[in-house]
């Protein structure tokens, strides 16, 4: 039976029937798009295949303007809120009569979309770039920055940040390093895209608009606290981390409590901890990075020669990700002090994530704080690559960027307390 993409199929194998619309497959198998949302794939080997429904052509759907005219609801005036896309989107959608997920971004397509958007704020719309969040690079951080200093001098009180999931924490960081802000930045993405029926896309949305109008005025993680549509979390964007590859609550905060939560029915903030209120710190871009910096792994029995490298290659800093308290073994302590006195910031983290670097217990601790390297107390490997790069980017005299590196700048340090 010969089919194409996006003609609808009836498939029966097996004693099981299953319906749906063809998708591209790159596997002999047969892939198609079923009426509840998801993909199955169904090796064609003696299976019959019907054709129930000719392809059509995709044509976009009516579009019907949900903007207010003027930033008003029911003789209130809405704050302004922008919303910057980096390539993840809140509006995609699924055509059916093609299976594809189309992602669209003006702030009527988002409107249209999630319809409860409309009585939070008064939106706009902004595709910074657009690509899949593994091709993240330093360059972008700066272009973002900039973008969003330029909307929040335009007058948004609230910036929105759409983004992948999978390297939101780096970027999340960047903009803690690089944007003091007097209004909420929100970063928010989605683990299931709109075509699935566990989408978390529109929830996330609703609860990132709700923060970006409220009084907590710092860079912002937002995305679902449990796996139930009852709340998200407000993570500062200096804690955060993706622990899982899938699961709607996959976002934690590391050795910090969320800053709070949205709830999803009250539509209310709880908050369970201190935070800078809107305001109150006055707007000021700091977009300078240095870029060639590392981010190297320790493991049992490996060479040294790493760090010779990135010190070799004109590398300007090195964070470890070491054992325990921030360990490496003894055979890398010259070449974490040649890189000390080479005037290359070399900072200690742990793979443990939970917990607070001290090289002050064992021997091999305090033969690496004699070497020049700097605890980063409880900070995240790669908050601490993305604080090195933008502070290697404020200053070039070494004592300065030590000195930065040990100082709580964004909320990466957490107080340290007696456990």
């Amino acid at each position: 039976m010969e089919f194409e993409q996006g003609e609808r199929v009836r498939i029966e194998k097996n004693g099981s029937v299953y319906e749906g619309i063809v998708m591209p497959s790159t596997t002999k198998n047969i892939v198609i798009k079923m009426d509840s949302g998801y993909n199955a794939g169904i090796d064609t080997e003696n299976a019959k295949i019907t054709i129930i429904g000719k392809k059509q052509e995709s044509v976009p759907a009516p579009r019907v303007s949900v903007l207010q005219k003027v930033g008003e609801i029911g003789g209130r005036k809405l704050p302004k809120v922008s919303i910057l896309s980096t390539g993840g989107t809140i509006a995609s959608k699924i055509d059916y009569r093609t299976g594809a997920v189309t992602a669209q971004f003006s702030a009527d397509d988002i409107l249209n979309a999630i319809p409860e958007l409309k009585d939070i704020a008064d939106f706009s719309g902004r595709v910074v770039y657009n690509i899949l969040s593994e091709n993240m690079k330093t360059e972008y951080w700066t272009e973002l920055a900039r973008a969003v200093v330029e909307e929040i001098t335009n007058g948004a009180e609230g910036i929105i940040i759409s983004h992948g999931t999978d390297t939101m924490m780096y970027s999340s960081a960047a903009m803690s390093f690089m944007v003091k802000t007097p209004v909420p930045i929100v970063f928010v993405g989605s683990q299931r895209s709109a075509d699935r029926p566990s989408s978390d896309n529109a929830m996330n949305a609703i609860c990132a608009a709700i923060l970006a109008v409220s009084d907590i005025a710092e860079v912002c993680v937002v995305m679902h606290g449990t796996t139930s549509d009852d709340y998200c979390d407000i993570h500062r964007g200096t804690k955060i981390r993706k622990m899982h590859t899938s699961r709607r609550d996959a976002f934690k905060s590391i050795n910090s409590e969320p800053i709070g939560i949205v709830d999803y029915y009250s539509r209310k903030i709880n908050t369970f901890g201190d935070y800078i209120k809107r305001g109150t710190r006055k707007l000021e871009l700091r977009e300078r990075i240095e870029p060639k910096c590392a981010l190297v792994k320790f493991t049992p029995g490996a060479n040294p020669e790493i760090l010779s490298y990135y010190i070799d290659a004109g590398y300007r800093g090195i964070v470890i990700e070491g054992t325990g308290l921030g360990h490496v073994s003894t055979d890398w302590i010259p070449a974490v002090e040649r890189a000390v006195q080479s005037k290359i910031p070399v900072v200690m983290t742990s793979q443990c994530l939970n917990g607070r670097v001290c090289d002050r217990v064992y021997d091999t601790g305090r033969d690496i704080l004699k070497a020049g390297a700097i605890e980063g107390e409880d900070m995240l490997p790669e908050v601490a690559l993305v604080k090195l790069m933008w502070a290697l980017g404020q200053s070039q005299d070494f004592d300065t960027v030590c000195s930065m590196i040990r100082s709580n700048m964004a909320g990466e340090i957490s107080a340290c307390t007696l456990r």
